[in-house]
């Protein structure tokens, strides 16, 4: 474990230079959502900006031949995997939590409600969206690095557009799995919990496979 948290140290200190450029990405999302009124759009909005920066580290790595000092560390390649992953979380844990208080005021501010139970729908949303475009997204700078992967960066765009596709036109009355789910915030919550773990598994899995397949 010691030996995971110092590879999420390690690029915690590889993205310090661009430490204001993503602070500016979090500021974009909550205008975002004073245009559209919607706490659920400007969350996800937040989440898919937040998941775009996670090939900084990856990029900073391939850019100054960091790999042979990785290969040097006395840390295994899964503890790698593991810290990248456990640092690529904290990141969207910290956008997600500073976009849930921020959002809700700036709509308070505009005359908007909102009530407990779109903040709980917005925030398993936006913890959901996070997962599902990171889980793809790391596998594939692992396999193809920064440069040659980089369409993974747009994995994030493409799940925005598809998510508001899916909030305005589809009829939520027809579901009722996803009305039962979103009128019960418990089931909610444990259903996110448990698909986001089990995505997150075997994303990690894959990447470790791939990087011990790789020679660094």
């Amino acid at each position: 474990m010691n030996n995971i948290w110092k590879a999420t140290k390690l690029d915690f200190s590889l993205i310090r230079p661009y430490v204001k450029t993503i602070c500016f990405t979090m500021i974009l999302p909550v205008v975002f959502a004073a245009i559209n009124h919607s706490l659920l759009t400007g969350i996800s909005f937040a989440m898919c900006f937040i998941a775009m920066t996670t090939g900084y580290t990856f990029s900073i790595t391939e850019k100054n031949s960091m790999e042979r000092l990785y290969g040097i560390l006395p840390i295994r390649k899964s503890d790698m995997v593991i810290g990248r992953y456990i640092f690529i979380i904290i990141m969207g844990a910290i956008a997600l939590i500073f976009s849930l208080v921020a959002h809700p005021i700036i709509l308070l501010i505009l005359g908007e409600s909102v009530s407990i139970l779109d903040f709980i729908n917005a925030a398993t949303t936006g913890i959901f969206l996070f997962a599902l475009y990171t889980v793809f997204q790391l596998p594939g700078y692992y396999k193809l690095g920064s440069i040659k992967g980089r369409v993974f960066m747009y994995i994030p765009v493409a799940g925005f557009l598809i998510t508001l596709l899916l909030i305005t036109k589809i009829p939520v009355g027809k579901s009722m799995l996803f009305v039962t789910l979103i009128n019960s915030p418990v089931l909610l919550i444990v259903f996110a919990i448990m698909l986001v773990a089990v995505m997150y598994a075997i994303s990690i899995w894959v990447s470790i496979k791939i990087l011990k397949n790789k020679e660094i």
